[in-house]
């Protein structure tokens, strides 16, 4: 399984690297069917605003279907977010807002948000709001690195990679001593508890004092710039270049973590360098290419990330304390 993961996280890269095209689409699996065997809650339970604001293509409908689907089977109420953060009412109401890979507004204007939205965003949170802020490999992070500074978070705003025997890889998985010591990873019940993490081509991160790691990164996980410098490393070890002299030229030590959990004033936050693992993706081929259509999140096997969300829901919402 893990092969055929990467091979075909290489054709997920290779489209989010290209010009669209048309014969090839990423979408949301519409096959996923999640079902939750102990709710959260029953009924009418808290709202999440899933922002659709800020061109992201993570959306009800679209890529984050599955995202929707896991939520609503355990009790959430899931509404698309249309406004500017700024504009009075924009939030009232939401329990749990939810920002997946904003992108930025213009070629010289690299944040998705502007500074009046900035600061709208950290005073709801500071007076009791809950934010889930997913945003993974270049360019996402560089869009969302100014809100998440507010938060006191740092962005690699690069691709997140782990050497291994033959190269190197982005799909990274946190397990034991990787995953850190919170209630996100513990669960309401022992049912729930977290025990491997696996995340689809992100970037790293670090947070401020007090925050703790949800999802820490090796002391060999480095970061590349962008995925035209991670395909350069590949290409020059597989030429038979040292790996140290390879990633001492064209990456860094990648930051402390892939996920994040802390309080911000009377509000929570949980920021994720990954947005992948949070929803069931697919690419669908045309008939023509004869290829199966490829899946990756939540529908691959293997690790326990449909239960990750959850939990983070869970917390965020107040399920879990």
């Amino acid at each position: 399984m893990c092969i055929r993961l990467l091979a075909g996280m290489t054709v997920v890269l290779s489209l989010l690297a290209a010009p669209p095209v048309t014969a090839q689409e990423q979408m949301g699996d519409p096959d996923y069917r999640p079902v939750v065997a102990n709710p959260a809650y029953a009924s009418e339970g808290p709202r999440i605003l899933l922002d659709a604001a800020h061109g992201s293509v993570q959306t009800i409908d679209g890529r984050y279907m599955g995202f929707t689907a896991l939520a609503r089977a355990d009790g959430y109420e899931v509404v698309a977010g249309t406004l500017s953060f700024d504009t009075p009412g924009a939030l009232d109401g939401v329990d749990v807002l939810v920002i997946s890979n904003p992108a930025a507004r213009s070629l010289t204007e690299g944040s998705a948000f502007t500074e009046a939205e900035i600061i709208a965003l950290d005073t709801w949170v500071r007076h009791g709001g809950s934010l889930l802020l997913a945003a993974d490999h270049a360019p996402h992070g560089s869009a969302a690195q100014a809100l998440a500074g507010r938060l006191g978070v740092q962005m690699g705003t690069g691709y997140a990679f782990r050497p291994t025997e033959t190269g190197v890889t982005s799909n990274l998985i946190f397990e034991g001593d990787a995953l850190g010591d919170h209630p996100i990873l513990r669960g309401r019940t022992a049912a729930e508890a977290v025990g491997l993490v696996r995340s689809f081509t992100g970037q790293s991160l670090s947070g401020p004092p007090g925050a703790f790691m949800l999802l820490i990164t090796g002391p060999h996980d480095r970061e590349a710039a962008d995925q035209e410098t991670l395909q350069t490393i590949r290409d020059r070890m597989n030429e038979g270049e040292s790996r140290q002299s390879v990633f001492m030229a064209l990456s860094l030590p990648a930051l402390s973590a892939q996920g994040l959990a802390f309080e911000h004033g009377r509000g929570r936050v949980v920021v994720l360098g990954e947005a992948g693992m949070l929803t069931a993706q697919m690419i669908h081929f045309p008939p023509e290419e004869q290829r199966e259509d490829f899946r990756f999140g939540l529908t691959t096997e293997g690790h326990d990330d449909e239960q990750f969300v959850l939990n983070v829901l869970h917390w965020l919402s107040g399920a879990l304390n």
